[in-house]
């Protein structure tokens, strides 16, 4: 079984960096596609950014495009998303989940970790 852990959020003030991680653990991780999304309190979840690990391809919301970067370590089996220039409305719990296959939908969520951007 495979299990998402994220870490490295916190409080930062707007205009800083955070770089948040997604460690998968479990000798069956096979990484396809793996994503990060985030969620404001009373709304619902939604796309950040994710990346295909081989061919490497990212994408991105519109609203990060520019100021966040997606990237991942084959070795360590585990994904980044680097956040600068932050902003009060980047304040979220951020989940990292995966795909096993280009037909599945995203799964073995994380348990998420908070970003909050001060203004």
């Amino acid at each position: 079984q495979v299990h998402l852990v994220e870490s490295g959020g916190g409080l930062v003030q707007a205009g800083g960096s955070l770089r948040l991680s997604c460690a998968a653990s479990g000798r069956t991780f096979v990484p396809y596609v793996t994503g990060w999304f985030r969620q404001r309190p009373g709304e619902d979840r939604e796309f950040v950014a994710d990346i295909l690990w081989n061919p490497l391809h990212t994408s991105y919301a519109d609203s990060v495009k520019g100021r966040f970067t997606v990237s991942r370590d084959n070795a360590k089996k585990t994904m980044y998303l680097q956040m600068n220039n932050l902003r009060p409305e980047d304040t979220a719990v951020y989940y990292c989940a995966r795909k096993v296959s280009a037909g599945s939908g995203f799964g073995s969520w994380g348990q998420g970790t908070q970003v909050t951007v001060s203004s």
